[in-house]
């Protein structure tokens, strides 16, 4: 099943920069080679669901590796049966909504 997810993983107990632990598990999922973006408060990943949740778990050993004791994470998951749609497609179809008006 194809999946997009929206992960946001938070170490706890390593200061006030997360910077480090962002930038690892960047890393990780750029080794997946799934399709992601990375935002301010999150990262945009999508893929076949057992790769997706693969690189999850990755992520969680990437920062525990680097000596965070908890992790905190939100994810959001996205599936859907009807058709294949990408996070930039969804991004894309809000802007261009932007110019109709509701009735």
């Amino acid at each position: 099943m194809w999946v997009s997810v929206d992960l946001c993983v938070v170490p706890l107990g390593v200061g006030v920069s997360l910077a480090p632990y962002v930038a690892a598990c960047q890393q990780v999922i750029e080794a997946t080679g799934l399709d992601f973006e990375l935002g301010p408060n999150g990262t945009a990943i999508e893929g076949e669901w057992e790769a997706v949740f693969a690189c999850v778990q990755a992520c969680h050993k990437a920062v525990h590796h680097l000596g965070a004791p908890r992790i905190y994470t939100t994810l959001k998951v996205n599936t859907r049966v009807d058709r294949q749609q990408s996070f930039r497609d969804k991004v894309d179809s809000v802007i261009a909504s932007r110019s109709v008006r509701p009735a």
